[in-house]
């Protein structure tokens, strides 16, 4: 029997109003890769804080044992001293710092305050071939893709000698390759003996690459799954994540498509740092009114540049082309004016664009539409309070009170607000990017019931999303990017996975 390196026992750990973890129990054996599954809100992220010492000893309930020793972590890094690492969901790297730099801050080579640069970067050299990384130690963070900066992220971890490596999300961004990629990195960092745990909402991800699953619902451990024994499928999973069998992941809708609304033409975007570089290359689209229409695309293809420069050119340089609202030439010069003229855009960025993570649901709700809660200038504070409760009911976010900070909800709570946020705003077009990223399967069907009940108030929706399941799921009409370019356009019901894919590789190749 493999011996057993970690245990939580009966962990409680509670927040003003929320009881966020109760009596949970977890065990994970040496040299495995166990899934830690469940919807937004289940207490994944708040376990592994408890584990690595980002919430300390003392503010919590229940005993820690690792490597057979009970443990009182004040910080995260004792955890790290004794081996357990977590990578965030949210990557650590300075982008004007260069690989070597990040990998060793706060872990310095070197005596006396002065850092050894040459041991520093052929220990970074060591590690980065360890996570199959070419890229000198001395290129600069920004200067390489996401799915390399997370590979980063894991070379760190190895430096800090990880033992136990946690994984938050760590494909969120990531396109397929680079996600199958990470996958095989972790099966083989297995066979080598490295224990490790992940936390994902890609259940498909969950059924290839872990040995065990627990799943957590409402702060609470519900079961084990065991590969080889049980059944870990994605449906039975889902079962589990949410007490019930979800038949269909995306919601039935009659579609009721009018005329366009909304018209892109000759649309050309240049890069805002390196000005000769074309991101966005002639592009054409068009909206019709109750329609929702799907940007697909590799990441890189320049689907968030396009809809960031729509969206009151909050993105690029030397933009050209025109812009059609109702019939009717625009030109959105900021985000204000296009709000005015019934445009919003829902970023992928939630946390570093969409929220102000430090204020209250109540003002990200009625943020981006003040003047429909004030009157010469004064906020009506009581208005401004029921609009938030009001769409707090509407999309059913779960906080205890819309005076709550943004920046204490779950992930997919968090994207509620997001969209309450600009569906306060009435907008005629909504541009949702990326709308389910890192948010589970009972939130994100949620989403999409609320995108149908959108456009079927005569709303119209452009959805760009990585998930082709999705696209293909939820979408009446589908533009396909690739290199800055519309290489494609299909019908939804035409649509295949295999179509798209022959689209963009055509051009990529």
């Amino acid at each position: 029997m493999a011996k057993i390196l970690l245990e939580m026992r009966n962990i409680t750990k509670t927040f003003p109003g929320v009881k966020a973890l109760d009596n949970v129990n977890f065990q994970v054996e040496e040299g495995e890769i166990h899934a830690l599954v469940g919807e937004n809100g289940a207490g994944k992220s708040t376990l592994m804080n408890v584990l690595s010492g980002i919430y300390p000893f003392g503010t919590y309930d229940g005993d820690i044992v690792y490597d057979g020793n009970v443990c009182e972590f004040h910080d995260i890094k004792e955890s790290e001293r004794m081996g357990i690492v977590i990578i965030h969901q949210e990557l650590a790297l300075i982008p004007y710092m260069t690989i070597a730099e990040n990998m060793f801050l706060g872990n310095e080579r070197g005596k006396s305050f002065k850092i050894n640069w040459n041991e520093t970067n052929e220990l970074a050299a060591k590690y980065l071939k360890m996570v199959g990384l070419k890229d000198s130690p001395q290129t600069l963070i920004k200067d390489i893709g996401v799915g390399k900066q997370q590979l980063v992220e894991i070379a760190k971890a190895l430096a800090k000698n990880a033992k136990l490596l946690i994984l938050d999300e760590p494909t969120a961004s990531l396109n397929e390759d680079d996600t199958k990629a990470l996958l095989d990195l972790l099966l083989s960092f297995k066979a080598h003996g490295l224990t490790s745990i992940i936390i994902s909402h890609k259940l498909n991800e969950v059924a290839y690459v872990a040995d065990k699953a627990t799943i957590l619902r409402d702060g609470a451990t519900i079961e084990t799954l065991v590969k080889g024994v049980d059944d870990m499928s994605e449906t039975r999973i889902i079962k589990g994540m949410v007490g019930r069998e979800l038949s269909d992941r995306f919601p039935k809708r009659e579609s009721h498509i009018g005329d366009v609304v909304f018209e892109v033409k000759n649309w050309n975007v240049y890069h805002p740092i390196y000005n000769e570089r074309k991101v966005v290359d002639d592009v054409s689209i068009n909206v019709r009114k109750g329609e929702i229409v799907g940007i697909s695309g590799l990441m890189g293809a320049g689907r968030t540049e396009l809809a960031m420069s729509l969206f009151g050119k909050s993105y690029g340089v030397d933009i050209s082309g025109e812009l059609f609202i109702n019939g009717r030439k625009v030109e959105l010069e900021n985000a204000g004016k296009a709000i005015k003229n019934g445009l919003a855009y829902v970023t992928e960025d939630r946390k570093g664009n969409g929220l102000i993570l430090s204020s209250s649901i109540k003002i990200n709700t009625t943020i981006a539409n003040l003047d429909g809660v004030s009157k010469h200038g004064i906020i009506n504070k009581d208005k401004e309070y029921a609009v938030a409760v009001e769409y707090k009911n509407k999309l059913s976010t779960k906080c205890p009170t819309v005076e709550q900070n943004v920046g204490n909800l779950s992930g997919g709570n968090q994207q509620k607000v997001l969209l309450a946020k600009w569906m306060f705003a009435d907008p005629d077009v909504l541009i949702l990017d990326e709308p389910t990223r890192g948010i589970d399967v009972g939130a994100k069907y949620e989403i999409y019931c609320l995108m149908n009940r959108l456009v079927d108030e005569g709303k119209s929706v452009i959805m760009i999303s990585s998930e082709m399941p999705e696209i293909l799921g939820m979408c009446d009409r589908i533009y396909v990017m690739s290199e800055g370019k519309i290489v494609a356009e299909m019908d939804g019901k035409e649509a295949t996975q295999e179509k798209i894919m022959s689209h963009i590789l055509s051009v990529a190749g």
